[in-house]
């Protein structure tokens, strides 16, 4: 069953999606998995995040994925190396626990920030952010997993289970003055089977602001799925691009091909 669209405007032509390349970042390197686990290397950060803001992308997102796991920030430089090559967007996540965290990143070259662990743990840190740099700065990343039957909010990486139900969760972070929500669908991550496209729908159909898909990208056709049957607002993905499996032009004329329209 298609899921009912309330809150947003259901034509996918009458406003820009964006396609948005993420650096999952480890010790230095682009880093890939499946499903959260299994990683391996997928390239220069430095290197990819200059080749996705030439060949078009709409927005970068860089997440330091051990920096909550580990108990640290996320790596400064490496942030400023990437700021400096590219010209669109930057959502920095890993390791943010408090405003200082925030503003050092700001000074670094974000435009945005995701939070995800430390927004759970501390629920009015989202509202802080949002009253101390804009919401359009606050990020609320969600890693989501069905267990049962029922999707449940995980942390530091995808490694801990918590109680929280995943919808009732990323209400609460919209009320408490998220810009955007990122959706990743562990059990799709990694798989290239396609975007969690019944939840995202459902999950969109409650929101009023802007949701990023997450995990499962595996063909041009997902994308397309993504946009016309859930109405995200963007569509992430990592290893497809990484490792050359789909361009980002050749994407965007794909999309167009189908009616939705990009930046």
């Amino acid at each position: 069953m298609e899921p009912k669209v309330t809150n947003k405007i259901l034509d996918s032509s009458t406003l820009a999606k964006r396609i948005i390349p993420c650096l999952d970042v480890k010790d230095g390197r682009t880093v890939k998995g499946v499903n959260f686990i299994n990683l391996r290397d997928a390239g220069d950060p430095v290197e990819l995040a200059w080749q996705y803001s030439q060949q078009g992308a709409d927005e970068l997102v860089f997440l330091d994925i051990s920096a909550t796991n580990e108990g640290r920030k996320t790596t400064l430089d490496l942030v400023k190396a990437v700021a400096e090559q590219i010209n669109i967007p930057f959502t920095i996540g890993g390791g943010i626990s408090e405003l200082a965290d925030a503003d050092a990143l700001l000074n670094a070259g974000a435009d945005k920030i995701s939070i995800n662990s430390a927004a759970v743990r501390n629920p009015e840190l989202i509202k802080q952010l949002a009253d101390a740099f804009g919401k359009q700065f606050v990020v609320v990343a969600v890693d989501t997993r069905s267990i049962d039957g029922q999707n449940y909010v995980h942390l530091n990486g995808g490694r801990l289970k918590t109680d929280l139900e995943t919808s009732k969760w990323i209400k609460r972070a919209e009320e408490l003055g998220a810009g955007e929500i990122l959706l990743t669908s562990m059990d799709y991550d990694g798989t290239k089977n396609g975007f969690d496209c019944d939840l995202l729908g459902e999950i969109n159909s409650n929101l009023s602001i802007p949701l990023i898909a997450s995990g499962g990208a595996g063909n041009m056709q997902h994308f397309t799925d993504v946009f016309q049957k859930a109405n995200v607002d963007a569509a992430l993905a990592a290893s497809v691009f990484h490792y050359g499996e789909i361009s980002i032009p050749d994407l965007k004329k794909e999309l167009k091909r189908n009616g939705i329209c990009t930046r």
